[in-house]
């Protein structure tokens, strides 16, 4: 497979020409990657309106990804976000119906488009970042809506690893006639295992893929996918949405990256996903076996429920970092490691050796507590761009929440802007050690 963007830069970077405009750095510099950060220069093609190397690039990933097309992104699935919420709701009614687990991103995307937001909430408490749902609960949901929803939004996987049933939920989607949107940020991968489990192939209209997260590719590099069967409108207005929300100055980069990447997917990369894949199924095997408990069904991940086995998820990690480990996501309940076909053999054995050393104790016991389901005073929108104030977690009981205090990872927010804070919400914020919040004045 070729690639067309990495080509014409590195043509560009040995030609000598003369760099009389962006970036400052003219090609020169300590970092030794500036001679191929380049700008949109005749010949490098237009992100956002392509019709030369770039698109041809874009082609290329689409045939391996399956898809009607997949468009690149230098912003990361933030962006693909906003911009799915833009395309399904285009001309059409308001209204998404999304999983309570979503990212900010989604929130600013849906606060930027004055959306109205229903939300489907898990059947038992659980941890912030997972919201599953059945295709059972999501047909009643649509059933007793009196206006159908302009799309669906669920988040699969999840950052605990938890794999949505996505089959199920497209069928009840299409049944009602209404386009299924997937935060697969997570899941570049899915599509290039022995049996592919991409949204997209699942039955997905479209899905937003964070490939810096998975695959070989720079931080910042992610696809927006529309699938074969979704509405023609979608591939129609992708451009045009992405534009309304992206940088004029995307990075090259990062593209170069997403071009290079193409490459490896089409040569080399499956059967190093296959091994990569035995060797977390087998480290999760020992894990089990020493009496670990696990969470999380994606064949990547291992997320570790510390708290089940009588152990703090913050402590565990740093004996992990003890061990030459960073973990992706600790919390006083997990540890969260992702892997992808580029980690080595060393890292399997170090997390081996930090946490077969731990000594399994009884569960913590802890009091999860329960999921809030708050009264909404105001739009999203309205209460994100209100006068607002930042008080403490205690106080804010009867205010209404303006913007969430949540940190990435997991960027997953426990109140909604324009949700009233009850003592239910309180505990939840309590329990993440979130202590301050931004209500409206």
């Amino acid at each position: 497979m070729n690639t067309p963007i990495v080509d014409f830069v590195k043509h560009y970077a040995e030609s000598g020409v003369s760099r009389l405009h962006m970036p400052g750095h003219k090609g020169c510099g300590s970092l030794g990657v500036e001679q191929y950060d380049i700008t949109e220069v005749d010949g490098a093609d237009v992100l956002y309106s392509p019709d030369g190397v770039i698109l041809q690039s874009e082609n290329n990933a689409s045939k391996l990804f399956k898809t009607a097309h997949t468009y690149y992104s230098t912003e990361g699935s933030s962006l693909c976000i906003k911009a799915m919420l833009a395309i399904a709701t285009n001309g059409k009614s308001k209204t998404v119906l999304a999983a309570r687990n979503v990212h900010k991103a989604f929130l600013y995307g849906a606060a930027l488009l004055d959306l109205n937001v229903e939300w489907l909430y898990p059947q038992e408490a659980e941890h912030i970042c997972s919201c599953v749902v059945s295709a059972e609960a999501l047909k009643n949901k649509l059933q007793g809506m009196p206006e159908l929803p302009s799309a669906v939004y669920v988040t699969s996987p999840d950052y605990l690893g938890n794999v949505q049933d996505i089959k199920g939920l497209a069928e009840v989607c299409h049944e009602f006639d209404v386009p299924l949107l997937v935060d697969n940020a997570h899941g570049a991968y899915l599509g290039f295992l022995k049996k592919s489990q991409h949204p997209i192939h699942l039955g997905a209209d479209m899905c937003c893929d964070s490939a810096h997260k998975t695959l070989p590719v720079l931080t910042g590099g992610a696809y927006l996918h529309i699938g074969k069967k979704a509405p023609k409108e979608f591939c129609e207005n992708a451009r045009r949405f992405l534009s309304v929300f992206a940088s004029t100055s995307p990075s090259y980069l990062i593209m170069q990256s997403l071009d290079m990447c193409n490459v490896e997917l089409s040569d080399g990369l499956r059967d190093k996903l296959s091994k990569t894949v035995e060797c977390v199924t087998e480290l999760k095997t020992e894990l089990l076996a020493h009496g670990f408990s696990l969470l999380g069904d994606e064949p990547l991940k291992i997320t570790v429920d510390c708290a089940s086995v009588g152990l703090d998820g913050e402590q565990v990690a740093e004996i992990l970092r003890q061990n030459a480990v960073e973990c992706e996501l600790c919390d006083r309940d997990v540890v969260v490691l992702m892997f992808s076909p580029s980690t080595d053999g060393d890292a399997f054995l170090r997390v081996k050796t930090a946490l077969l050393s731990q000594m399994i104790a009884e569960n913590i016991d802890r009091e999860f507590p329960k999921t809030a389901v708050p009264t909404k005073a105001m739009s999203i929108r309205e209460a994100l761009f209100a006068e607002q104030e930042t008080v403490k977690v205690q106080n804010a009981i009867g205010r209404v929440c303006a913007a969430p205090k949540v940190s990435c990872p997991p960027a997953v927010p426990p109140i909604m802007s324009g949700e009233v804070i009850t003592k239910d919400v309180v505990k939840i914020l309590n329990y993440y050690g979130i202590q301050k919040i931004d209500v409206v004045k």
